[in-house]
């Protein structure tokens, strides 16, 4: 089951970013550049990571140290994407404000202050990789959780919404509180020492990540309504 059930989930993600990426291909790309990049580099780093993960899960611990570099080396490139993703959907947002220029310049210039911020408290030039990337990663994904909230916020009290840019940022927000919980979950089973805890966390994120693949790919392969 430990085995099977992560396997099940990174399959069903790199094959639902299939048509998600055809979808993107078709034209909406070009609206949406960080959202592309971010699922070519989700869709890759996925990739990369499933031969070392499939021995990892399989049990074969030689390859333990190997898989959680490459993992972390993954996260760190996924949580700056993403990062960069949210921030063009608050970028999106701000179109119809008439101080938008002023409302994006400081929140590109927060966002990018806060992730280097965050980062020289964290990091650390020795021990393991994941001694500081895990905080510097878990203060993203918390800034990214605070600006896809800020689009609703935009969205909703706007004139004239986009539905387009509403269901991007909700299927984020999706993956954000299923992280946020699944993540919960795990640390929890730690100190407890429960294997059927840290699974439900970690099925939970990979649940959440697959309802955001899914609902990009149903918002991104008709054609845009206009905002109303």
């Amino acid at each position: 089951m430990r085995f099977a059930l992560p396997m099940l989930g990174e399959a069903v993600g790199l094959l639902l970013e299939l048509p998600l990426i055809a979808a993107l291909l078709r034209g909406p790309y070009r609206r949406w550049p960080f959202v592309f990049v971010y699922v070519i580099g989700d869709f890759l780093t996925s990739l990369v990571e499933l031969p070392s993960a499939y021995q990892y899960w399989r049990g074969l611990r030689s390859t333990g140290a190997s898989y959680a570099t490459l993992y972390w080396i993954d996260e760190i490139i996924i949580q700056i994407l993403v990062y960069l993703a949210v921030v063009s959907l608050v970028y999106g947002a701000t179109k119809p404000l008439r101080s938008r220029r002023i409302v994006r310049n400081l929140v590109i210039l927060g966002a990018v202050a806060l992730a280097g911020i965050s980062l020289l408290v964290h990091y650390r030039a020795t021990g393991a990789l994941g001694s500081w990337v895990t905080p510097w990663v878990r203060d993203l994904n918390f800034s990214s959780a605070v600006l896809d909230l800020g689009v609703w916020a935009l969205l909703i009290g706007s004139p004239r919404r986009d539905p387009q840019l509403l269901l991007l940022s909700g299927g984020l927000g999706i993956q954000f509180a299923g992280s946020a919980i699944g993540e919960s979950l795990q640390h929890l089973a730690i100190p407890a020492r429960s294997r059927p805890l840290s699974l439900l966390g970690s099925q939970i994120v990979t649940i959440s990540n697959l309802l955001r693949i899914y609902i990009w790919w149903q918002t991104l392969r008709k054609p845009a309504d206009k905002p109303h």
